[in-house]
């Protein structure tokens, strides 16, 4: 029997993309990021001072101004589709668009309902003391990532660099490196981490009063909820096809 997980309002959804994955192209993905990892940064300022702004706000009157919302929940979006090029998952060699709206056809998608009313309460509160349980686990997953969800200053691919999740990203590489695909189970849990980590910076960003569940959701479609995008059948090379009859040409 299928077991049913309620949804959690921030979704996190990833779904294989058509072309095969390159053997060589994460060796300089690095480089290739660095557009993205400019202009995130200057976002993620700005992200740290809607989030103040939308602080007094909710405190005053309960709402989070829909514009300052939609502006965070954007960077959110732009940083995974970049997690999920680059070295926070390698689980795709589409370049990311230069937005913060939603892409319909790039195989990375982000969304956080508009909540009409928060908790005034819950402001002062859960950034910081509610959700230091959620802060030690995101710190084993991503590693000094983990001021990406305590401060939001923690911009562009940087959990990449530390944590179970670059490791694991680390092995993947290795893996498609000489065989040109990636383990699906390693896929899995990879997204199930990258997804627990933005829940608890959604939540700390104070998008939702909906606590982070303490469980692992695996898999690029968020359980409980439809996927962002019609999955279809993994290619070769990507995590859950066929294995490639010959190595991918090298350039």
């Amino acid at each position: 029997m299928t077991e049913h997980r309620a949804s959690y309002p921030v979704r996190v959804d990833a779904t294989p993309d058509p072309a095969p994955i390159s053997r060589w192209l994460w060796l300089v993905k690095w480089l290739l990021l660095v557009p993205h990892l400019v202009v995130l940064a200057f976002l993620w300022l700005a992200f740290c001072g809607v989030g103040i702004v939308a602080f007094f706000a909710i405190l005053i009157s309960g709402r989070y101004p829909r514009g300052l919302f939609d502006f965070n929940v954007g960077v959110l979006r732009w940083s995974w589709r970049v997690h999920y090029y680059g070295y926070g998952a390698l689980g795709t060699d589409r370049y990311p668009p230069f937005t913060l709206n939603d892409v319909a056809d790039y195989p990375a998608h982000l969304a956080v309902p508009y909540p009409e009313r928060l908790s005034r309460g819950l402001v002062l509160v859960k950034w910081w003391l509610l959700a230091l349980p959620q802060y030690l686990i995101v710190g084993i997953f991503v590693g000094g990532g983990l001021w990406f969800g305590v401060q939001g200053t923690h911009a562009s691919n940087g959990w990449a660099g530390g944590g179970l999740v670059g490791l694991l990203v680390f092995i993947a590489a290795i893996v498609v490196l000489f065989t040109g695909r990636y383990p699906r189970p390693l896929y899995d849990f990879v997204l199930g981490m990258d997804r627990w980590a933005f829940r608890v910076a959604a939540y700390a960003a104070l998008m939702t009063d909906r606590y982070p569940p303490f469980r692992l959701d695996q898999g690029g479609t968020d359980p409980g909820s439809a996927p962002a995008r019609p999955t279809p059948a993994p290619p070769s090379g990507m995590p859950g096809g066929p294995t490639p009859v010959a190595p991918a040409p090298v350039a």
